[in-house]
């Protein structure tokens, strides 16, 4: 039976990511497996502001920093045996399927489905979708239509998006 040995998680705060995070907790217990998790700092998207706001930066690595230790206490909490937390800068869309699988050595990358609507979708292109094209190794997107009504997510909640704007 084919086995999982390092599971690639990528997390951006989203309720849609927080899905995908339980079953990549799911995965890594069943195939008693590593499980890095992974939040992309996208610093195109900042750019500009920042010559306003020299704080961003520091703001968003805050944010990720926080983010990424309430995701390794659930997966510890819930089981998983080894975690590992990486902080990057760049575009998501290439640093998890290229960089990140190379720094984890993953076999299975997980990520939610985008919220995106079609046009959107056609205009900035998706970041699950460019990881399935370009992944070395296995791809779950987990799809958000799935996601049940009564989920709540524990990481990921209102007030601590609110905390950390």
């Amino acid at each position: 039976m084919l086995k999982y040995q390092n599971i690639l998680i990528a997390v951006d705060g989203s309720r849609e990511a927080e899905w995908a995070f339980h079953k990549a907790i799911d995965i890594a217990k069943r195939n008693d497996s590593k499980l890095s998790i992974i939040n992309v700092i996208d610093t195109r998207s900042f750019a500009s502001v920042e010559a306003y706001d020299r704080t961003i930066s520091q703001r968003a690595n805050d944010f990720a920093q926080k983010l990424l230790d309430g995701y390794e206490d659930l997966a510890l909490k819930n089981g998983v045996l080894e975690v590992d937390k990486i902080i990057d800068y760049g575009s998501p869309k290439s640093i998890i399927p290229k960089k990140a699988v190379k720094k984890t050595g993953a076999d299975l990358i997980a990520c939610g489905a985008t919220g995106l609507n079609a046009v959107e979708r056609f205009i900035i292109g998706s970041v699950s979708e460019a990881i399935v094209r370009q992944a070395p190794c296995d791809v779950l997107v987990v799809r958000t239509e799935t996601l049940p009504d009564d989920f709540e997510p524990v990481v990921a909640t209102e007030e601590f998006m609110n905390e950390n704007k």
